[in-house]
């Protein structure tokens, strides 16, 4: 197991700055490691059922370097779901800057092009299985403790907003528009999708029952009413 050392780095001299400067990739390591073990061990035991003991041993970290990253469970858990939307975002970023999208072919829209090209914000379907799980224990314990539900609807709020933002950006590149109100729109779409996640998990329970990636055939009736030609 791997103990992170003690460190008390103060912002005075232009030597301790450069100290923790140095120390910012490391620690930033620790805290992706530590992320993904409780990614695993939270969808296997839940939160409640899943000790700081157990996130630090699959991660081969001590209890010092959780509390040197995270104060609890719980910002743990909402590190997660930050990360996991975060990096959608990214992917759906990368491919409105790095791909010619072209939606609309003699006045008919592609909409399946478009699900593929949002199917990025979409969790890894590797990962399916284990997100819906997380996804499911996160939503209970914000309706159960409000010191998590107060930032977690924050952080879904400042999220679905810029989740929002990026798509209308690649639909007015493609002189496509939403039919309905931006936000509107994306509470619809990863509200399917999220419905979705949770009954392919309750229909495959675990791994040895097959596939539990969501069926996005609901998600492709439902870009064809969000979207639209834009006039």
């Amino acid at each position: 197991m791997t103990t992170e050392p003690a460190t008390d780095v103060g912002s005075g001299s232009s030597v301790e700055r450069a100290l923790a400067t140095a120390l910012t990739p490391r620690r930033e390591r620790t805290r992706e490691r530590l992320l993904d073990a409780a990614f695993t061990v939270f969808a296997h035991h839940g939160i409640r059922g899943a000790s700081i003991e157990a996130v630090c041993e699959a991660a081969g970290f001590t209890r010092g370097a959780f509390y040197s990253n995270f104060s609890s469970k719980e910002e743990l858990f909402l590190a997660l779901a930050e990360r996991a939307m975060r990096r959608q975002l990214a992917s759906l970023e990368s491919i409105g800057d790095e791909l010619e999208l072209d939606f609309v072919h003699d006045g008919v829209v592609d909409y399946e092009a478009i699900r593929t090209v949002l199917s990025v914000v979409i969790t890894d379907p590797g990962d399916a299985r284990q997100w819906a799980l997380m996804r499911a224990e996160l939503e209970l314990l914000a309706m159960r403790d409000p010191a998590v539900g107060r930032p977690f609807l924050a952080q879904e709020e400042k999220l679905r907003a810029e989740l929002g933002a990026a798509i209308r950006r690649i639909l007015d590149s493609c002189g496509l528009r939403f039919t309905v109100d931006e936000r509107t729109a994306v509470d619809l779409l990863l509200g399917v999708y999220e419905s979705s996640a949770r009954a392919a998990v309750v229909a495959n329970p675990t791994p040895e029952d097959g596939d539990a990636a969501p069926d996005t055939a609901v998600l492709s009736r439902l870009i064809k009413l969000l979207m639209t030609p834009a006039d």
